[in-house]
């Protein structure tokens, strides 16, 4: 099952518009999209498979470090993590 991971990390310092670029840049090939520009927190949204929302936090935790990692960015603790389910933001739009 696909799954929408959301994450975001917090910091002591802000986040410049060159390090959410390269985070995009990441996160891109998983089907995401970067935030944060000017701001003490960077986050991302991608899209991992997984058959649990635990399985799919982890699983979306660890490409969103990795990312984080390729851009250069500090290992802010994680302050936001949610996952929806593709069935169940498909059940939100049918009401």
């Amino acid at each position: 099952m696909r799954w929408s991971v959301g994450l975001e990390a917090q910091g002591d310092r802000q986040v410049t518009h060159d390090e959410i670029v390269e985070l995009a840049d990441a996160v891109a090939p998983h089907g995401g999209i970067a935030s944060g520009i000017g701001t003490d927190r960077y986050g991302a949204q991608i899209v991992v498979v997984a058959e649990t929302r635990e399985q799919a936090l982890e699983r979306g935790t660890a490409t969103f470090r990795a990312a984080a990692a390729t851009a250069g960015l500090p290992e802010f603790p994680i302050v936001r993590a949610e996952a929806v389910s593709e069935a169940e933001d498909d059940m939100a739009w049918e009401t």
